[in-house]
């Protein structure tokens, strides 16, 4: 395909998605001027839209934004890390695969709102209590990211390292991870997804700083255009960070497509 077709369908595919958010509008801003529903638990567009540019530029949703994005950015960093430290751990030591995979798998099917109450009883209502279990909620994705990224290795590639006389660090390094790098960057998108909603369920439960209470506070006290506000913002946030993420995919990723 040549690169003007490329740009075609790229103008056209963002042409669509604008379709479809402003048709979603659209149908929202119907309803609400109905009074199909009642305004206390939908407000119009507009209301939502003004509620948000005031709580930006007047009132605390800024600094809710900021705390639950570095709570977010701080726990995924993490659990990134452990992942990915996990999984070359596993993927390429026997004896580690066999005395820590039981484990791990029994612990892998707990969702992280199960491990909470243990949380709070380890560190209480406190952030570093959400951080542990947003932390714990977003290693798996990347952690089994990695060992199938490890174990798609070609036998080849193991024989040409056989015959390098590679150890396994360096055969981690120059073989495994370069090879496993894709499936890696695939469970690190998934695991910023859990690491936002893993974040605001944590700030509602432990009373944080975050949109998460934002949003709650918003819905307790009946101010709509406010909890349409806050969870305009939490989409946003999700979709910059795929995006953002995606374009370091695609350019992390250049030489798979020369």
């Amino acid at each position: 395909m040549k690169p003007a077709d490329d740009r075609l369908g790229a103008l056209i595919g963002l042409a669509g998605s604008l379709a479809v958010l402003l048709a979603l509008v659209g149908l929202w801003a119907l309803l609400a001027a109905s009074g199909w529903v009642n305004r206390a638990f939908l407000p119009s567009p507009a209301a939502a839209l003004a509620a948000l540019w005031q709580g930006l530029t007047q009132g605390d949703l800024g600094g809710h934004t900021l705390a639950t994005l570095l709570r977010m950015g701080s726990a995924w960093l993490l659990a990134s890390a452990l992942g990915i430290g996990l999984g070359v751990l596993i993927g390429s030591s026997r004896r580690a695969r066999t005395w820590l995979a039981p484990t791990l798998e029994f612990v892998r099917p707990m969702p992280a709102s199960a491990v909470m109450p243990l949380a709070i009883a380890l560190f209480g209502l406190s952030g570093s209590m959400v951080l542990a279990v947003v932390a714990f909620g977003a290693m798996w994705p990347v952690l089994l990211a990695t060992l199938h990224g490890l174990a798609g290795v070609h036998v080849r590639l193991r024989e040409v390292a056989t015959s390098l006389e590679l150890g396994r660090a360096a055969f981690v390094w120059k073989i495994g991870l370069p090879h496993a790098m894709p499936d890696i960057l695939a469970g690190m998108r998934l695991a910023m997804t859990v690491s936002l909603i893993v974040s605001v369920v944590g700030e509602m439960i432990a009373s944080q700083p975050g949109l998460g209470q934002a949003v709650l506070l918003a819905a307790r006290s009946y101010q709509a255009s406010e909890l349409y506000a806050g969870i305009a913002l939490l989409g946003t946030l999700g979709f910059a960070g795929n995006a953002l993420l995606a374009v370091a995919q695609r350019r992390l990723l250049r030489w798979q497509h020369p």
